[in-house]
């Protein structure tokens, strides 16, 4: 079983080193590629105060902290969470630093986020797929047609989860249908009830070839996403 966590955080400032703290953790989680609606979303309180800077990026306020938990309240249950993922993170040294941090001031004997899990970083991936062009969150959500409108600020959850569309669409996914009605483990025969039959004498389908056209631009499509597209690797069987 594949379990991916599509990871965010918020923080007071840039540097752990100047002291600065997490003040939002978000996770997203996919099995098999998959979303499952299996979460992890915290405020916390820092102890110390934010940067304005910071405060214009994401809009999480000192006062909004004051009755949050700190990440020693959370620590066991998100350690947890995340053990044996494949972490997905875009500018992963960021937050894993930051992470890290967080785990330091707990106990100097803590594992770190490598001990526990993978780590995979969407803005490497960017880079090689896409070279010499913008690849910031936003510049990806507009090259792959995300809408991203609602995000007026940063906020880990919110991020983690336009990330995980990202992250399907750069690796030649699909992104719709993923989280059905029937719960985050699903019930194959419950989901095989709903399905509508056609009548075995209804009139045969008209098939529509594409035209030379149309698979010039799908080739191109194809082509686009990388040495990552499933569909590009020839005599391979991939299941997924």
């Amino acid at each position: 079983m594949t379990r991916l966590i599509v990871l965010d955080t918020e923080t007071t400032g840039l540097e752990p080193a100047q002291g600065h703290r997490i003040i939002e953790i978000g996770c997203v989680e996919m099995v098999e590629r998959r979303l499952t609606g299996n979460n992890f979303h915290q405020y916390l309180q820092p102890d110390r105060m934010i940067d304005a800077a910071a405060i214009d990026v994401h809009g999480i306020t000192n006062e909004f902290l004051e009755d949050k938990p700190r990440f020693g309240d959370v620590a066991a249950d998100f350690l947890e969470y995340v053990r044996g993922a494949e972490l997905i993170i875009h500018n992963a040294p960021f937050d894993v630093g930051f992470l890290n941090n967080e785990l330091l001031k707990l106990d100097e004997d803590s594992p770190r986020i490598a001990d526990l899990c993978a780590v995979t970083d969407t803005l490497v991936m960017a880079k090689k797929k896409h070279p010499g062009q913008r690849n910031s969150l936003d510049a990806l959500c507009k090259r792959y047609d995300i809408d991203n409108s609602h995000r007026e600020l940063h906020g880990a959850l919110l991020d983690a989860e336009i990330l995980a569309d990202v992250y399907l669409l750069m690796t030649g996914g699909q992104t719709a249908l993923f989280l059905d009605s029937q719960g985050a483990e699903g019930d194959v025969a419950g989901a095989a009830s709903n399905i509508r039959r056609l009548s075995g004498e209804r009139p045969r389908l008209k098939v529509v070839r594409p035209s030379e056209e149309d698979l010039a631009v799908h080739e191109a499509q194809l082509q686009k996403m990388g040495d990552d597209c499933v569909w590009l690797r020839e005599g391979e069987v991939v299941s997924d």
